[in-house]
């Protein structure tokens, strides 16, 4: 979660240099050749001034979602963000593991998955022995947790 948050703080502090120092030297560099109406530098600029302002409020609306997760409120016997989970696919026959964490974070290919994943929503709450039925593009699928390691066992 740390690494987490560093990285969209290191985001932050690049796009606001970006958006107070660089920027505003393009935009005067721009007007310095005349006609705004024409000048495709000028508008290159503002237009990247807006999307740069635009992405650094959804990176400090993530900052500010992402502090406020008190992970001591994490459950520390059920499926939870930061939770590694071996689940026995019942449909395929195969285990699988499975280890929940935040959207920035997901990467399906090694089996990091979100919590807002249709998976990650349906495995969250559950406990070691609980059979549940998760709708996913592919078709149904129904899964036991056979075993859990939580973000307190982790350490993390």
């Amino acid at each position: 979660m740390e690494a987490l948050k560093k990285k969209l703080q290191d985001e932050i502090t690049t796009l606001e240099h970006e958006l107070q120092v660089e920027l505003p030297k393009e935009i005067r560099t721009a007007r310095a050749h005349g006609d705004l109406s024409e000048n495709a530098e000028y508008h290159a600029a503002k237009e990247r001034q807006g999307h740069v302002n635009a992405r650094l409020n959804q990176l400090r609306e993530r900052l500010s979602q992402l502090s406020m997760i008190d992970v001591s409120k994490i459950s520390r016997d059920k499926v939870g963000l930061g939770s590694s989970v071996v689940v026995m696919d019942l449909t395929k026959n195969e285990q699988i593991t499975y280890t929940l964490v935040t959207s920035e974070e997901a990467d399906v290919a090694k089996g990091r998955i979100s919590t807002g994943s249709p998976i990650g929503r349906g495995l969250l709450g559950k406990e070691v022995g609980d059979v549940v039925k998760i709708q996913i593009p592919g078709g149904m699928r129904e899964m036991e947790v056979v075993k859990l390691t939580t973000i307190h066992d982790l350490g993390s």
